[in-house]
């Protein structure tokens, strides 16, 4: 009798820890696929956001040395373009890691401020703050994503 106690108390104890096992494992299997996703989110913004700093270089650097109204508005069009594919990376990194939404909406805001420089100084001061929030971003994403 004491021997089939013994049987049935190991058989529920193996239970449990095999449980548990398959309980710890399924969660690490969800933090890397999360850490995944943010990666491949954090990836596409930068790469978006790189895109857009381009687009509105080239577009304010027209406006401002007075060139071709065609010209203008086929680089204004280009920016709608590079901007439209912001939001998606931006939304999703958000979602994923929100410890970084601060330094996501820091680098858009400052991508975005290249709008509307006054002049050429202007606009390589906002291209600079721009990439300077780009990689403040990078950076703290990094190592929110390098936490075990």
């Amino acid at each position: 009798m004491a021997a089939a106690v013994v049987a049935v108390v190991g058989t529920v104890l193996g239970a449990g820890v095999v449980g548990v096992q398959q309980y710890c494992a399924a969660r690490s299997q969800r933090r890397e696929a999360l850490r995944d996703r943010a990666l491949k989110a954090l990836c596409e913004l930068s790469t978006a956001l790189a895109d857009h700093r381009r687009a509105m270089w080239v577009r304010e650097d027209l406006r401002l040395s007075g060139a071709a109204p065609a010209d203008v508005a086929a680089a204004r069009e280009a920016s709608h373009v590079t901007r439209s594919a912001v939001t998606a990376p931006q939304v999703a990194l958000m979602a994923l890691l929100p410890q970084v939404r601060a330094e996501v909406d820091a680098a858009v805001r400052a991508t975005y401020e290249m709008r509307g420089a006054s002049n050429a100084v202007v606009l390589a001061a906002r291209q600079e703050s721009a990439v300077d929030a780009a990689g403040c971003l990078a950076g703290t994403a990094a190592r929110v994503l390098s936490r075990p």
